[in-house]
């Protein structure tokens, strides 16, 4: 049975509880050392085990030709709609602002997924060297490729020792460069040339894939709360789910208890 998944920074943290390592320290604003640190940070080598993935043979070229396809379906999106004067839909907008630049931080960013085994974390500094474009290019494409889907940021920060600071016993922390993930989302292959998107499913696959979620809801549809919370999440947050779901399950009882109590003093009346 696939378990519901519950956000990619969620499962970093109870992972990182479950496993014993030291927890991931999240900023919100300036912290109380009064170094500025950018709000969803998470501390530099608390979580990067579990947020990058080692592409598969070929897979950082096959994203990259995608890219480059879908920027030319956002330039013929821009073309038509100057052309009839047609509003686009919110996605279509998001694929008509991609430009050459972000393709190319994109491509510099497959390259070092593809060479440093999926472990992605350069400067902005660095992204301007390696592409020649200049700082401010390489900060506006990454908001760009984020919100099309292609790139998955987080931001990070870490410790740093400063002179005089062992009195206090307060660590200080330091913006770090972000970590990147590059992907390909099911939402940009309508723009994908025929050639290049997944072949249909068979009819007969489509339906038993259909009963068998039909099945399965029905049969969750019988479960307790705390059945419930064991058959569709594991680990620290299945338990708490588990024994929450108990603890509803006993407050069912009770009720159901107490209303045929009061069912059969009426009766006897």
């Amino acid at each position: 049975m696939t378990a519901l998944t519950i956000g990619t920074a969620a499962a970093t943290i109870l992972a990182r509880i479950a496993s014993g390592h030291r927890r991931p320290t999240r900023s919100g604003a300036t912290n109380r050392t009064g170094a500025p640190v950018r709000r969803d940070s998470l501390e530099a080598g608390t979580f990067e085990d579990l947020f990058f993935v080692l592409p598969a043979k070929g897979e950082t070229d096959r994203m990259l030709t995608a890219a480059r396809k879908i920027l030319d379906e956002g330039r013929k999106l821009q073309r038509k709609a100057r052309a009839t004067g047609e509003k686009l839909s919110v996605s279509e907008r998001a694929v008509a602002a991609l430009t050459a630049g972000a393709v190319r931080v994109y491509e510099e960013i497959c390259t070092i997924a593809r060479l440093c085994a999926g472990r992605v974390f350069p400067s902005y500094d660095h992204l301007a060297d390696a592409t020649g474009l200049s700082r401010n290019t390489v900060a506006r494409a990454i908001p760009v490729l984020s919100r099309l889907g292609l790139l998955v940021k987080q931001r990070r920060f870490r410790r740093v020792e400063v002179e005089g600071d062992e009195d206090t016993g307060k660590p200080r922390y330091r913006q770090f460069s972000n970590a990147y993930r590059p992907m390909l989302p099911k939402s940009l292959i309508r723009y994908l040339p025929r050639c290049m998107r997944p072949a249909p499913a068979p009819a007969d696959a489509v339906q038993r894939e259909a009963d068998r979620q039909e099945d399965q809801q029905r049969m969750l549809s019988q479960l307790s709360c705390r059945e419930l919370a064991r058959a569709t999440m594991s680990g620290p947050l299945g338990a708490a789910l588990a024994s929450l779901g108990a603890r509803l399950d006993a407050d069912d009882a009770a009720s159901a208890a107490g209303e045929t109590a009061s069912a059969i003093t009426v009766l006897n009346r």
